[in-house]
């Protein structure tokens, strides 16, 4: 990792750091938020491996996190049943930086400001790695599923609209 990527860790990579998990990080260009699909494509990956992380709130007031790939829709109900709710919403983007510490585009699953309840999409199942946001615009991590569930202690869960 050069000089420059080095100066640029995230809580996301500090934490996997300190795991001592296998993983790779991918920086690129990006001066504004992109989709998911663009950030898979700029990076020559499979969207069904680049998966994309939903911050909601239930109806108790709870928050939760749910990562899908990035070409799917997050299915509301598959969503609330998973983690138990009546019903959940996404939370407002101008909500997401001061619950989780990240902006819309760069948010991880790995170093919120607090440890929320996590869903992983099934599918992740179905791979080696999976990618995901680092923490910031430009930073996207590759591990294995099965680290990323150990790291945040996440559940797998059917969670995409077909």
């Amino acid at each position: 990792m050069s000089k420059s990527h080095a100066e640029k860790k995230t809580n996301a990579i500090r934490e996997v750091e300190a795991a001592g998990v296998p993983f790779e990080v991918r920086y690129f260009e990006c001066p504004e938020a992109l989709s998911g699909v663009s950030v898979a494509n700029l990076l020559g990956l499979d969207p069904d491996k680049v998966f994309k992380t939903l911050v909601t709130q239930g109806k108790t007031g709870q928050h939760y996190v749910f990562m899908i790939p990035v070409d799917c829709e997050l299915d509301l109900k598959k969503a609330a049943h998973a983690c138990g709710e009546k019903f959940i919403a996404m939370i407002k983007s101008k909500e997401l930086l001061p619950l989780t510490g990240y902006i819309h585009g760069g948010c991880s699953p790995i170093g919120m400001n607090k440890l929320f309840p996590t869903y992983l999409d099934e599918t992740a199942q179905l791979y080696d790695t999976i990618t995901f946001s680092g923490g910031r615009l430009g930073c996207q991590l590759e591990m294995a599923p099965q680290d990323l569930i150990g790291l945040v202690d996440a559940a797998y869960a059917d969670l995409t609209v077909v």
